[in-house]
């Protein structure tokens, strides 16, 4: 048996997910008449309070087309220095956007204090391009799935507003945010200008990702998502099963139990160390085991678990609904198997 805690994105879709896509009514998204995409887009937008909704294939590319549709060449993205968007996308928005970068360490509240956000920037000015755009991530994948509430990111946006700088969210996995807070995400939302979210992790698509913000915005995202090779044809077939995917918000709940399951097995094996997590994903520090992570993660995947390296010595485990509680005593019990036997 291989229990995968590499990641949500490795769920297979449900039986009920391909029958929709197998009978998903379709059209030609390009020219806008794909009514499973149409419904999925507005289904999507009124989740998260949002006047409208853009269909894209990926998270990648949902971020990277409101990066570039918000800025113009040459200005600055100030974010996290640990940001998706900058540590896992690329150079995507160097490449794609030719934009600079400002850099905050948000530490491990995952959000910036005002101050900071403040003092990071940059008025537009005669020598200086200024600050275009500021992004946050709800919840934070390198910071171990860190929920960030409403409180902080209102906080940290108006600051931005007030600058006359739009904000952006990555928010991938932002229903997990919504979980952990006990609130909805489209609070969690509110104050950011545009949103993205995955269908494709917790919520269990086979694939997309959504952005959405006010329809002026969306407009020229759509013209974005063109230029990027975003444009799809009858897409109705996976975005039928993205509707199902929206529906499924409520399993969450069991990932973040089962989650705390593994931070708490996994910390009573020598030589490793783990935190409470807020939601689904469990760093854990192996660096007591003498092992790397890479070696680690070689290790226990000779005992049948997967999981994947995210720093020098610590190691990413994710759970997500192709994952059940015994898997998740069995993944314990194999991890703790290979490290006895070294």
């Amino acid at each position: 048996m291989v229990v995968d805690l590499r990641s949500d994105t490795v769920t297979k879709p449900s039986d009920a997910m391909r029958e929709a896509a197998k009978n998903a009514e379709v059209g030609d998204d390009v020219y806008r008449d794909d009514p499973s995409v149409n419904e999925l887009e507005a289904r999507a937008a009124e989740i998260l309070g949002k006047e409208a909704g853009l269909f894209v294939p990926s998270g990648t590319m949902g971020n990277q087309v409101a990066i570039r549709t918000h800025t113009d060449r040459g200005q600055e993205l100030l974010a996290d220095e640990h940001a998706h968007v900058l540590k896992w996308e690329l150079g995507a928005v160097a490449q794609l956007s030719s934009l600079q970068t400002r850099l905050l360490d948000f530490g491990e509240s995952a959000v910036p204090t005002p101050e900071q956000v403040r003092e990071g920037i940059v008025e537009e000015g005669l020598h200086e391009a200024g600050t275009g755009l500021f992004c946050l991530e709800n919840t934070h994948n390198y910071r171990g799935g860190v929920a960030i509430s409403k409180a902080e990111i209102d906080a940290a946006a108006e600051v931005a507003h007030d600058h006359g700088v739009p904000v952006h969210l990555d928010g991938a996995r932002l229903f997990n945010a919504a979980e952990s807070l006990d609130t909805d995400a489209a609070e969690l939302a509110e104050s950011a200008d545009s949103v993205m979210f995955c269908l494709s992790k917790g919520l269990g698509a086979p694939v997309g990702s959504m952005l959405v913000g006010d329809e002026a915005f969306i407009d020229r995202a759509r013209r974005t998502r063109k230029l990027f090779g975003g444009g799809m044809r009858q897409a109705g077939m996976i975005a039928a099963p993205g509707l199902l995917a929206l529906e499924n918000r409520g399993h969450l709940a069991d990932d973040h139990r089962r989650a705390e399951r593994i931070a708490e097995g996994l910390g009573g094996i020598d030589g490793i160390e783990t935190t409470e997590p807020d939601t689904n994903i469990v760093v854990a520090d192996v660096a007591g085991t003498g092992l790397d992570a890479e070696a680690f993660v070689g290790e226990i995947e000779q005992h049948g678990v997967l999981a994947v390296a995210f720093g020098e010595t610590t190691v990413r485990f994710t759970t997500n609904w192709d994952v059940s509680d015994g898997d998740i005593e069995g993944a314990i019990d194999s991890v703790r198997a290979a490290m006895a036997e070294r």
